[in-house]
């Protein structure tokens, strides 16, 4: 009987270790698939983070170049000769220039023909405007001989940043071996130096690199986003507004909720093509115009900030609207001193990521004329202008080598104001979020 006894609560006690032995193996299970989970989770933040930065190391590394520049100082013979006093900028300066430091190098004028046209290669555009801009000023410098500071080219600008050099293949550059001999002779004589190249934010588009500038692409895009934010705010949270809090729900707004979600998903280059037919070739509204510009970023941004409004909206807890509807307040009183103020986080927030996703955008821009070349600034909307996104795509397309480090050095400041705007989103959003 004893044995019996004692071996009764082994045969009860094995089932229920079982069971826990079950239980202990299939939480060591979950949470082994939880841990995974979360290992997977990161892995996938660092590949993107990984990428993001390979992205943003390569645009910095080929783009870093760009912020500055390569100027020439030295002295000029003003030669009475060959001025023109009553039109300077007709003088050859720059031919002037070049014969002149070729004779400080040695060089008799016998062998100024082909070499003088070498030197003058060097040398930019931009110089004979500044010498001009000299004499204008004081013509008393006729007849004297003084220092005149100007970029060089873009050829040999890429020279003293290591771009191009004595091993670079004489077919992939346009800088000759007697040429890199003049600009060494120059460096070591104290007449370059590297500054910051205050013209790329200065100056406008240009034909020649060293003188190109993003400025007018960045007032075309801020006329541009200012004429879609006037226009696509106000539609797009007006349309909001009525959908959401107005509307009958009936099968036409449901046929108007999906038409405005399909719309959220057409390709840009859509909107491109809906803007020549519309504004251009029907409404005769000047192409490449910042005005064009923004009705079309405008058309494209509506369906986005419609959307994200009437999620605000909905995130508004109903017993806002019954307390307001309770105290008296009329259905136009609720919405827009209560309910709207409330979701006012979320429709900013909506809004501003709407506007830089319009301001990265390239392909309606490049089907309403805004890839043409546009060398000045911008002094209002119909003035034919370029714009950050196109500007790239321009840079990026042409033929002379300057003007990839430019078109990365663009791409910094299209991204520069993207983060700026999406910041501002981030911070909107946290200063009037409410948690409910």
């Amino acid at each position: 009987m004893s044995n019996m006894t004692e071996a009764a609560p082994d045969m009860s006690v094995a089932p229920v270790k079982a069971r826990t032995d079950r239980l202990q193996a299939g939480l060591k299970a979950r949470y082994a698939r939880e841990r995974r989970f979360k290992l997977y989770g990161v892995m996938a933040i660092a590949v993107a983070v990984g990428f993001l930065l390979l992205l943003l190391g390569r645009i910095i590394e080929q783009g870093h170049t760009a912020f500055y520049a390569h100027e020439l100082t030295i002295p000029v013979y003003m030669d009475p000769a060959r001025i023109d006093r009553t039109y300077p900028q007709g003088t050859n300066f720059q031919l002037l220039v070049a014969e002149q430091q070729l004779a400080r190098f040695g060089i008799t004028d016998d062998a100024q023909g082909t070499q003088a046209t070498a030197m003058r290669t060097l040398l930019s555009s931009e110089l004979k405007f500044r010498a001009a801009a000299m004499i204008r000023e004081n013509p008393a410098l006729i007849g004297q001989t003084v220092p005149v500071t100007a970029p060089v080219s873009d050829e040999a600008d890429l020279y003293y940043k290591g771009e191009i050099t004595a091993e670079t293949p004489s077919d992939q550059r346009r800088v000759s071996d007697q040429q890199m001999a003049w600009l060494d002779q120059l460096k070591s004589d104290g007449a370059v130096q590297a500054k910051f190249n205050s013209a790329l934010f200065q100056n406008g588009d240009s034909t020649e690199p060293e003188q190109a500038g993003v400025l007018g692409a960045v007032v075309g895009s801020a006329l541009m986003l200012l004429v879609t934010a006037l226009i696509a705010i106000p539609i797009g949270v007006g349309a909001a507004v009525y959908l959401e809090e107005f509307s009958p729900r009936n099968r036409l707004t449901d046929l108007i909720e999906v038409n405005i979600n399909n719309l959220a998903a057409v390709p840009s280059i859509v909107y491109g093509l809906l803007g020549v037919a519309l504004f251009i070739n029907w409404m005769n509204l000047p192409r490449s115009s910042p005005l064009v510009g923004g009705l079309v970023l405008a058309l494209m941004a509506l369906p986005t900030i419609i959307i994200a409004t009437r999620s605000s909206l909905k995130a508004v807890p109903p017993s806002i609207r019954e307390a307001a509807l309770a105290m008296g307040a009329s259905k136009t009183q609720t919405v827009f001193q209560h309910v709207l103020p409330l979701a006012m986080p979320g429709v900013m927030t909506g809004t501003i990521i709407s506007m830089a996703h319009a301001l990265g955008e390239t392909a309606p821009l490049l089907l309403i004329g805004m890839v043409s070349f546009v060398p000045g600034i911008p002094g209002g909307l119909t003035e034919p202008t370029g714009a950050l996104p196109s500007l790239v795509y321009i840079w990026e397309n042409a033929s002379e080598r300057a003007f990839h480090e430019r078109t990365a050095a663009a791409i910094l400041v299209l991204l520069a104001f993207m983060i700026v705007m999406n910041a501002a989103a981030i911070l909107l959003r946290r200063r009037f979020e409410r948690r409910w």
